[in-house]
């Protein structure tokens, strides 16, 4: 067995600008397919976590951290990963500015989804048939959920266009049960997700949980703590930020709805807003 550094070496060196690994992949998907090992009539899709080769000791914290800036006297790994800033596989995936940057390898994530200590990685994403559990394509990305939910409609789409292949149905976890994503799948695919849904219900960020209305069989609505209606459609005003008009009529902004919870201590002032 080769060791895994000469994989490493020669993906760098001798094949770096050749296809020649995804020709040698997609070769034995296409003999498990003569041999009928592949049925096609489900998929399941997950991500591993690779670590990566970063020092935590040399990173800098997100904020500090700047594209421009790298460009100068960059690295291999840096410079592609500059080059695919605006993929949603890697810079794109998220808006949300990391943790930690290690400015050696910036494509690699700062995570701590092993519920242990935090690591930079990447995630090696696979789409497989679960009829005899042969892995039908890979894709690498940053280790974040949007990403790989990205991931799993390339590979999806690759592999439907190289192999002709679409699944009836697609197993996952929650990760990939997000709304847009499930919407995809059924709407535009045509597949019947078997993963369970994103569950977004119990509130953290001092909105009103799902639980905490109430349903009224009779008037055919939901009820808020604070006794209101849960309507469907809200209309927003907007006001000048001077808050006169150009014909010199002054506007007064609505005063700001908020709600008390019943039997609690909580102020007005602090309370939940009340979104009906």
């Amino acid at each position: 067995m080769p060791d895994h550094s000469s994989f490493s070496k020669n993906r760098h060196g001798r094949f770096r600008q050749s296809d020649i690994l995804r020709h040698l992949f997609e070769t034995v998907v296409e003999r498990c397919l003569v041999q009928g090992l592949v049925g096609a009539e489900g998929f399941a899709v997950d991500a591993s976590l690779i670590a990566a080769d970063a020092n935590k000791q040399r990173s800098v914290s997100g904020a500090e951290w700047s594209a421009q800036e790298a460009k100068e006297n960059a690295g291999r790994s840096v410079q592609e990963y500059l080059a695919v800033l605006d993929d949603a596989a890697f810079g794109a995936a998220s808006p949300v500015t990391p943790k930690f940057v290690s400015p050696s390898d910036p494509a690699a994530q700062w995570t701590g989804a092993h519920k242990g200590h935090a690591f930079f990685a990447y995630a090696t994403n696979y789409l497989i048939d679960t009829d005899h559990g042969v892995i039908l394509d890979v894709e690498a990305t940053r280790a974040i959920r949007q990403a790989e939910v990205g991931a799993s409609r390339t590979m999806i789409d690759r592999t439907e266009n190289r192999f002709g292949l679409k699944p009836g149905y697609l197993v996952a976890d929650s990760a990939y049960g997000s709304a847009d994503n499930l919407a995809w799948l059924v709407k535009e695919k045509e597949i019947a997700p078997h993963i369970p849904v994103f569950d977004k219900s119990n509130r953290t960020d001092g909105t009103f949980s799902r639980a905490d209305f109430n349903w009224d069989g009779e008037g055919d609505r939901y009820i808020c703590p604070a006794g209101k209606e849960l309507v469907q459609f809200r209309r927003t005003y907007a006001t000048p930020r001077s808050g006169i008009t150009s014909e010199g009529t002054r506007l007064y902004r609505p005063a700001r709805r908020t709600a008390t919870l019943a039997n609690s201590n909580v102020s007005a002032t602090n309370s939940p807003p009340c979104l009906c």
